[in-house]
Protein backbone atom coordinates (compact mmCIF):
# COMPACT_ATOMS: atom_id res chain seq x y z
CA UNK A 1 0.00 0.00 0.00
CA UNK A 2 2.74 2.35 0.71
CA UNK A 3 4.39 2.02 -2.45
CA UNK A 4 1.19 2.53 -4.06
CA UNK A 5 0.23 6.01 -2.67
CA UNK A 6 3.83 7.05 -2.63
CA UNK A 7 3.73 6.65 -6.80
CA UNK A 8 0.32 8.13 -6.28
CA UNK A 9 1.11 11.19 -4.76
CA UNK A 10 4.16 11.40 -6.98
CA UNK A 11 1.70 11.39 -9.98
CA UNK A 12 -0.75 13.36 -8.98
CA UNK A 13 2.04 16.73 -8.70
CA UNK A 14 3.48 15.92 -11.59
CA UNK A 15 6.90 14.94 -10.02
CA UNK A 16 9.43 13.03 -11.98
CA UNK A 17 11.31 10.28 -9.98
CA UNK A 18 14.54 11.69 -10.12
CA UNK A 19 12.95 15.03 -8.43
CA UNK A 20 11.56 12.81 -5.30
CA UNK A 21 15.03 10.70 -5.44
CA UNK A 22 16.74 14.42 -5.54
CA UNK A 23 14.62 15.47 -2.22
CA UNK A 24 15.22 12.69 -0.29
CA UNK A 25 19.14 12.26 -1.73
CA UNK A 26 18.73 9.01 -2.48
CA UNK A 27 19.60 7.51 -6.52
CA UNK A 28 16.82 7.14 -8.53
CA UNK A 29 16.81 3.54 -9.16
CA UNK A 30 16.29 3.75 -4.79
CA UNK A 31 13.38 5.66 -5.39
CA UNK A 32 11.79 3.53 -7.45
CA UNK A 33 12.31 0.34 -5.85
CA UNK A 34 10.16 2.42 -2.98
CA UNK A 35 7.60 3.05 -5.80
CA UNK A 36 7.52 -0.82 -6.54
CA UNK A 37 7.56 -2.28 -3.01
CA UNK A 38 10.92 -4.08 -3.70
CA UNK A 39 12.83 -2.28 -0.94
CA UNK A 40 11.73 -1.22 2.40
CA UNK A 41 11.30 2.60 2.96
CA UNK A 42 13.14 3.72 5.95
CA UNK A 43 11.10 5.88 8.19
CA UNK A 44 12.98 8.55 7.68
CA UNK A 45 12.45 8.59 4.27
CA UNK A 46 8.83 8.42 4.94
CA UNK A 47 8.57 11.16 7.40
CA UNK A 48 10.28 13.38 4.52
CA UNK A 49 7.42 12.44 1.71
CA UNK A 50 4.35 12.92 4.12
CA UNK A 51 5.93 16.69 4.75
CA UNK A 52 6.78 16.95 0.90
CA UNK A 53 3.34 15.85 0.19
CA UNK A 54 1.46 18.28 3.27
CA UNK A 55 -0.20 14.70 4.17
CA UNK A 56 -0.63 12.81 7.06
CA UNK A 57 2.25 9.79 7.87
CA UNK A 58 -1.25 7.46 8.07
CA UNK A 59 -2.17 8.27 4.77
CA UNK A 60 1.31 7.57 3.33
CA UNK A 61 1.30 3.96 4.88
CA UNK A 62 -2.46 3.53 4.04
CA UNK A 63 -3.49 3.70 7.94
CA UNK A 64 -6.06 6.14 6.23
CA UNK A 65 -7.69 7.73 2.75
CA UNK A 66 -7.78 11.53 4.42
CA UNK A 67 -4.75 13.07 3.16
CA UNK A 68 -4.66 15.31 6.21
Amino acid sequence: MVFENIRNLREDNDKKQQELADYLNVKQTTYSKYELGKINIPIEVLIKLADYYSVSLDYIVGRTTKKN
